[in-house]
């Protein structure tokens, strides 16, 4: 980092999340913006779409854009010896299989969400199934604006990954598949609610049901401005560290499960 200050690439810049990146970068007076990429150009804007040219300037790279160009971008960061964090989801197993090559030469960090607030949600969730019996089912509710096309939402299903994890599974062998109104819940499953609905920021629940009793962990986001702090504050933590790849947890210094 040259003269202190944490040189940052916002690619995604056109989207929400990057407007919301380049907003808070006006406030963080340990960064400094060095680049903002988008498939949709804007010169008066300072937007291009040429991230190679500008990856030489910058220390860490922040990825909130489609999950057609995370592989292409993360193979340009290992060339350059940028770090990487990825908050885009919906990522392919192309993308994931990127992040795994990138990290033998650069940090990378790949979060569905990267509220601080989620990320304690997250390790929460992890050691709440941990601790209670398998015979507590186990229901992920989110709600997100109208506008989102991915359901399950990146969080939704990182918070199912994370209640698995907690029973030593994988989501994938336990998720609930849709069912006819009269199939009867069976014992172990992870099961998703939707809503897509105005502009909710972003709202989750994890619902541990048992008989007699139900413990709900949630959290609400009603700024999307927190998600624009916590991925600045990952980028800091995440640059100049050692390749590999990292975890939001880390970030926040709580790890529930290793």
């Amino acid at each position: 980092m040259r003269d202190g200050s944490m040189r940052v690439i916002v690619v995604g810049a056109a989207g929400r999340m990057g407007v919301a990146l380049r907003t808070a970068l006006r406030d963080w007076p340990q960064a400094k913006l060095v680049g903002a990429i988008d498939r949709n150009a804007n010169e008066e804007q300072g937007i291009t779409t040429d991230l190679e040219a500008l990856l030489p300037a910058a220390d860490v790279m922040i990825d909130f854009s489609s999950p057609q160009g995370t592989a292409n971008n993360l193979a340009a960061c290992a060339r350059h010896g940028v770090a990487a964090l990825v908050g885009t989801t919906g990522l392919a197993s192309e993308a994931m299989a990127a992040a795994n090559a990138a990290a033998a030469k650069i940090p990378v960090l790949i979060a569905a969400n990267t509220s601080l607030g989620v990320t304690l949600l997250l390790e929460l969730v992890r050691a709440a199934a941990r601790a209670l019996p398998a015979d507590f089912d186990i229901e992920i509710i989110e709600a997100h604006h109208r506008h989102k096309k991915d359901a399950p939402s990146g969080t939704a299903l990182a918070l199912g990954r994370a209640a698995a994890a907690g029973r030593g599974q994988e989501l994938e062998s336990i998720m609930a598949d849709e069912r006819r109104a009269e199939a009867a819940r069976r014992t172990g499953e992870i099961g998703f609610a939707v809503v897509r609905a105005g502009d909710i920021v972003g709202d989750h629940t994890v619902l541990f049901a048992g008989a007699g009793e139900r413990v709900a962990i949630s959290h609400q986001a009603t700024d999307r401005a927190i998600f624009a702090r916590g991925a600045l504050q990952a980028a800091a933590w995440l640059a100049g560290r050692a390749p590999g790849r990292y975890e939001m947890g880390e970030v926040i210094g709580f790890k529930s499960i290793t």
